[in-house]
């Protein structure tokens, strides 16, 4: 059988370079590549154009990657966490495309499944859609939008084995899928690695076709973005 088994995460980012783009898992901070991301600072590649729901807090996340200037674009839906992401945004040192979040798993999901383009409603009649095709269906207004292209794809996953299929957990099930297989290469990290044959098929949410680089990461902090609680009486 096919192993996508690497060493450890030097191996798994092997190939990386400055310029590149690249998509992260996670939402907020769950299930992040946090092996990967601080990979990336390690080697420390800029100009990079990188695609994740958000761009993580200030000393976590891509807000390391933010701190040494390392990305030029951040394509994201939302980034209201991150006050250096904010400033260098409003300061123009960086580049910024937000995206309607569903629009954004989308055009995931069509680069995955090797769809060039679609419409959608989303977005039609405010900036999002300002010099994009559109077109009425069935009566409604869509905009069209391009899949993404990207170099590699980084994902996080609770369990895997040595075939590339992965198991999610929870929330952590969330931009992570879509972006398996959307990019040239996908990296998978996983706080489990099992034996190909081991895991019940039936509970494999990504086949391995769609991995092509998986290993099994270490020294999660799991950090929660906001913690509420209520006080004692």
């Amino acid at each position: 059988m096919i192993t996508k088994k690497v060493a450890d995460v030097n191996a798994a980012l092997q190939g990386v370079k400055s310029g590149m783009t690249m998509m992260l898992g996670g939402f907020g901070l769950s299930g992040i590549p946090e092996n990967a991301i601080a990979r990336l600072v390690a080697l420390d590649v800029n100009e990079l154009t990188c695609i994740s729901n958000n761009a993580g807090v200030d000393d976590f996340g891509l807000g390391l990657l933010l701190q040494k200037h390392q990305i030029k674009k951040m394509v994201s839906s939302y980034v209201g966490e991150n006050a250096e992401f904010e400033r260098q945004m409003l300061s123009g040192e960086l580049e910024v495309e937000l995206i309607p979040q569903g629009t954004l798993a989308e055009r995931c999901r069509a680069a995955q499944g090797g769809f060039p383009a679609f419409y959608t409603p989303a977005g039609y009649g405010t900036e999002v859609a300002e010099g994009k095709e559109t077109r009425e269906f069935n009566g409604k207004m869509h905009v069209l939008e391009y899949a993404f292209d990207a170099d590699y794809a980084f994902v996080k996953a609770w369990k895997g084995d040595t075939a590339g299929n992965l198991i999610f957990k929870g929330t952590a099930r969330n931009f992570n899928p879509n972006m398996c297989g959307a990019a040239r290469i996908t990296v998978a990290e996983v706080e489990e690695l099992v034996p190909a044959g081991t895991l019940n098929p039936n509970q494999i949410h990504i086949p391995g076709i769609f991995v092509q680089r998986i290993f099994q990461g270490e020294n999660y902090e799991k950090r929660i973005e906001q913690r509420t609680v209520r006080q004692k009486n």
